[in-house]
């Protein structure tokens, strides 16, 4: 190339260059690129720990069995201790809700698991949880897994009731080996950015929704609850319709940084009952996660001691401790009877609390931190729910799009190529597809993701497929075979968008259930289908109380025994 050639192609890198420069510069692009690295930086931040944030993890189980199940494997995986620390800490303490028909909310239900954890903690470990939370020695994280899952359904059922333990397209460590990574362990996982800034403090998460911040995880708590949410301006009523902010529970923030609290209610309502706060600047919906002081947990607590000691009442978190605590008498009596309580046992409620709020703020200790305030995760978080059988179906495929979303979605589940300790024989893999910890020898994988799946041959389009085994596997598209196992030499068949699952008892036996990906597990929750011999509700009634840890090792006995007489 001549003196000329090189002189031109110098140029014109120049301008190239004065105009990538220029766009960078821009604004809008500014603002998108610090976006991108605020998102990368949180997912950076939970994919660098050994183990797990949090000093103590309390989760809260549907029963006995599935604490034990937890405390094994949260103690064995991410929140296992250093080979060099000999301290309690991480320490794990899963509880379960043993509690009155009805449940207890959860608000009610937060007291309760945390007094169980004390309990646990003291007997197991000697340690005085709620003091060494009070000292700001700790910080404590909570995480809801009870309920039956019934929007899930049928994926909670192959986990006999344990709904937190329903499989994701993607490994994590327990015991030296490398399993399926459940929904509590990525939800663990990615709430641990935020134990930096809570020594001190109760953190209280939801066991099925993964987000990823915008905003940064780093901050000092001044106020003794802060709820997380999505902040923006405070909007006109035409932006507030555009936005459904009516449709949400809402957290606005006055000019002193004090929040509060309004459920689905339109502009002008929220406008009225807002004018404590004086101007407020900042409004968005509420994620429901928060967290509280060693103070506000003692005193709620205390308060609250009748219902726990009798293991009886339902209250939440929302319509019966924040709303209380931040609006006037008049508009939240306004707001229960809109719910449909009646005035008289609203307005007893909010009297009960107003003088619960009075006594706790005329504690000196207690008046150095403001009442209830905000934690603003960014107008651009990531948000992965995992909460309803096509909610999980498209959250994990979306790993497979090529987009920045699914780029971070890939990289916190800790994939850094689509194929991973995997080997795929003669079979065609796709570059759109994901395989994990699978052996194949032949098939034809396009636009899939497949988990811990051994098989002789595979043809998979559009399918999810996570912990099967079987000597001939054809999933057409939109379909999810999970936890299957099967010997014969026919294999599987599952069509476009079916759902089949494996349901295992402890003695190995199993039944495979079906559904379809169009199905709401909630409204066919008593309804047989899809050919099964029992409803989703059945089933559930059929697995209450069963042993988790017992039925995964005869499952994943059955899964070993299929998979060696594939490779003899």
């Amino acid at each position: 190339m001549d003196w000329i050639s090189l002189r031109s192609l110098s140029r014109s890198r120049l301008v190239k260059d004065a105009q990538d420069d220029t766009r960078r510069n821009h604004p809008k692009n500014r603002q998108i690129l610090q976006t991108r690295m605020s998102l990368e930086n949180a997912i950076s931040l939970m994919n660098s720990g050994t183990g797990c944030s949090y000093d103590v993890v309390i989760v809260c189980t549907s029963d006995d069995f599935q604490a034990d199940y937890w405390n094994r494997r949260l103690s064995l995986g991410i929140c296992s201790k250093s080979v060099v620390d000999e301290s309690s800490f991480p320490m794990v303490l899963a509880v379960s809700e043993d509690w009155s028909a009805g449940g207890a909310g959860n608000g009610l239900g937060t007291l309760y698991a945390f007094q169980k954890a004390c309990n646990l903690a003291q007997s197991k470990y000697g340690v005085d949880l709620l003091a060494t939370l009070g000292e700001k020695a700790i910080s404590a994280a909570l995480y809801h897994t009870a309920g039956k899952g019934t929007r899930m359904a049928p994926l909670p059922a192959s986990e006999n009731n344990n709904k937190p333990a329903v499989r994701l397209p993607a490994t994590v460590g327990v015991g030296g080996e490398k399993v399926p990574m459940t929904v509590l362990e990525a939800v663990i996982k990615q709430t641990s950015v935020y134990a930096p800034s809570r020594k001190g403090r109760l953190s209280v998460f939801w066991g099925d929704q993964v987000f990823i911040p915008s905003s940064s995880t780093l901050y000092t708590p001044n106020f003794h609850v802060d709820i997380m949410c999505t902040l923006g301006k405070m909007v006109g009523a035409e932006e507030w319709k555009e936005k459904g902010l009516e449709k949400y529970g809402v957290i606005a923030v006055g000019q002193s940084g004090e929040a509060a609290q309004v459920e689905k209610v339109d502009h002008s309502t929220a406008v009225e009952m807002l004018k404590s706060l004086g101007d407020v600047e900042k409004v968005g919906p509420s994620l429901g996660s928060f967290s509280m002081s060693a103070e506000m947990v003692g005193a709620l607590t205390q308060e609250y001691k009748s219902e726990l000691d009798q293991r009886a009442g339902k209250f939440d978190t929302d319509p019966h401790f924040w709303m209380p605590m931040t609006l006037s008498k008049a508009d939240y009596a306004k707001l229960m009877v809109g719910k449909g309580v009646t005035p008289e046992i609203a307005t007893s409620h909010y009297e009960r609390m107003e003088a619960f709020k009075l006594a706790f703020a005329g504690s000196s200790k207690n008046a150095e931190m403001g009442l209830f305030g905000a934690v603003d995760v960014g107008s651009k978080a990531c948000w992965w729910d995992y909460g309803q059988l096509k909610l999980y179906s498209c959250n994990n495929l979306k790993m497979l799009e090529d987009s920045e979303d699914a780029s971070l979605l890939r990289s916190f589940m800790g994939a850094t190529s689509r194929v991973m300790d995997s080997t795929c024989g003669d079979a065609m893999v796709d570059k759109e597809s994901c395989m994990f910890s699978s052996k194949l020898s032949e098939g034809s994988i396009s636009g899939s993701i497949l988990s811990g799946v051994n098989s002789k041959s595979v043809v998979a389009d559009g399918a999810i497929l996570v912990n099967v085994s079987a000597s001939k596997i054809r999933a057409a598209k939109g379909s999810i075979l999970y936890n299957v196992v099967d010997d014969s030499e026919e294999g599987i068949v599952v069509g476009e968008g079916e759902v089949l699952v494996g349901v295992f008892q402890s003695d190995g036996n199993f039944v495979n259930v079906k559904s379809s990906i169009s199905i709401d597990g909630g409204k066919a929750w008593k309804e047989i289908i899809g050919g099964n011999s029992q409803s989703f509700e059945d089933i559930h009634l059929a697995n209450k109380n069963a042993n988790v840890t017992a039925i995964e090792d005869a499952r994943n006995a059955r899964h070993e025994k299929v998979t060696k007489s594939l490779w003899i």
